[in-house]
């Protein structure tokens, strides 16, 4: 009995002492290196988003999305640096740059807007990119018989507007309004007033308005028709960009901005609608 239990006793230390021999075995063999020792990292491509160190933040017109949506990846191909936008009305979108003091580009819809930005230090310099176009957008087949902006005082539309404190859309039609000496009958007419310019486009395109003040590139031919403002009447926008004066990527950010403000970067926004500048067209207009 002695003997069989000796043996037992053998047997368990045996199986014991090959589980600890492998569990050894499997740790050495998934340890991470010594102290001392570092292993070598796999680094990406030049140019693939992993790579960038040196991502910007541009705070843009919401206006502006979708000609922008294409520029971006088109300069982070060619230069491999990504680009972020935050979109948004230019009055909320200087209000966030105050508060928060991020984003190295700034691109509103307009000068004035650009304007405000650098009178509150927030911007120096700039280029001029393209012109937002004022139109008059109305139901399809012109249902109300509108034919330019006096008619906006007549009682009984409804009309759409862009906040005036908000976007660029906003301050024009105020400045034209005010120049036809009709802004008090027009605003007894508004329905409503929307922080951007993409919101007065959905509401046109969903039968909710039956006239707004667009911008061209804004038009959908499909779902709302337009009626041009004559220049002589219009309040044309001309689009800035620049470069924020507290941007940590000034390099950079001035890179996109001569990227944007040359032929290959106009370009998109020609692509989409808005005319570039200089335009004789438009010579008179002036930032």
């Amino acid at each position: 009995m002695m003997h069989m239990r000796g043996m037992k006793q053998f047997r368990y230390f045996f199986i014991l002492t090959l589980l600890v021999f492998s569990v050894i075995v499997a740790a050495g063999c998934t340890s991470s290196p010594a102290a001392g020792t570092q292993s070598t990292p796999v680094l990406p491509a030049a140019g693939t988003p992993a790579a960038q160190q040196d991502a910007l933040l541009v705070f843009a017109g919401a206006g502006l999305k979708t000609s922008l949506d294409e520029i971006g990846p088109a300069f982070t191909q060619k230069y491999g640096i990504a680009v972020q936008y935050n979109y948004g009305g230019a009055g909320t979108l200087v209000s966030q740059m105050n508060l928060t003091r991020k984003g190295d580009v700034f691109m509103p819809g307009s000068t004035t807007e650009f304007q405000i930005a650098k009178d509150q230090g927030l911007v120096t310099t700039n280029q001029l990119v393209a012109y937002h176009v004022p139109v008059i957008a109305v139901q399809k087949g012109n249902p109300k018989n509108i034919t330019s902006l006096k008619d906006f005082a007549r009682p009984g539309l409804k009309i759409a507007l862009g906040d005036t404190n908000a976007t660029a859309i906003g301050k024009a039609g105020a400045k034209m309004f005010k120049q036809l000496n009709i802004a008090a009958a027009v605003e007894k007419n508004v329905v409503t007033r929307t922080p951007t310019v993409n919101e007065l486009t959905v509401i046109m395109n969903l039968g909710q308005a039956d006239a707004a003040l667009l911008t061209l590139d804004q038009i959908d031919s499909t779902k709302v028709d337009a009626i041009p403002i004559p220049v002589k009447d219009n309040a044309v926008l001309i689009t800035p960009i620049g470069v924020t004066t507290y941007s940590q990527n000034t390099d950079v950010a001035n890179k996109f901005v001569a990227y944007v403000a040359s032929d290959e970067g106009k370009a998109f926004f020609a692509k989409h609608g808005l005319p570039t500048y200089p335009d004789t067209v438009y010579a008179n207009v002036k930032p």
